[in-house]
């Protein structure tokens, strides 16, 4: 399975809500095969359909929290969220990035818990109840499927600052792609 260019800011199916799928066809499974080595190529945890320019609700993730390995993809998924804190994001324990901003990180404030409702590829329902990094993964990438990047949320100062940055690179407009394994060394 090929790796795919993954969109950058500005991308127009990165800021509108991605279409439900209909149903798990070949095209379905080539492209979330094709996600999986996409976002391991990045590196990435989480990968959603609109970073590869497929405006469908889909995401995959892969993450290890040292005991489990969370590995899947949530196909039309829906995430309930827990409270989030009104306190100011911790610098160091909840910095986010995200592959279509690529290497750049900021602290954001999530909700500690979330549980994610999707399909798998056989069309199976399932649930995940996920605390701490799984829980703030799947509500990075279901923001995406939803139009909304990490940035979007972003306090002031963190948001003024990603603002220069995008222009500064000359993205948030449509056009700007990234190549895993050839662009960039760590986004």
């Amino acid at each position: 399975m090929p790796i795919r260019p993954i969109t950058i800011t500005g991308e127009p199916v990165l800021h509108q809500r991605a279409q439900e799928v209909e149903s798990i066809t070949d095209d379905i499974r080539t492209l979330i095969a094709d996600m999986y080595e996409t976002m391991e190529a990045a590196p990435g945890v989480g990968l959603a359909a609109t970073q590869v320019g497929v405006g469908l609700r889909i995401f995959v993730f892969d993450w290890h929290d040292g005991e489990t390995l969370h590995r899947g993809e949530a196909i039309n998924p829906t995430v309930e969220l827990g409270p989030v804190s009104e306190d100011w994001p911790d610098e160091d324990t909840e910095l986010e990035g995200c592959l279509s901003i690529p290497g750049e990180r900021y602290p954001l404030k999530r909700a500690e818990t979330a549980v994610l409702r999707a399909m798998n590829l056989e069309g199976e329902a399932y649930e995940i109840s996920a605390t701490g990094w799984l829980a703030r993964i799947f509500q990075h990438e279901f923001d995406h499927l939803n139009g909304t990047l990490y940035a979007d949320r972003l306090l002031k100062p963190y948001a003024r600052e990603i603002k220069r940055v995008i222009k500064g690179e000359g993205w948030g407009e449509p056009g700007h792609t990234w190549m895993p394994g050839k662009d960039f060394l760590e986004p």
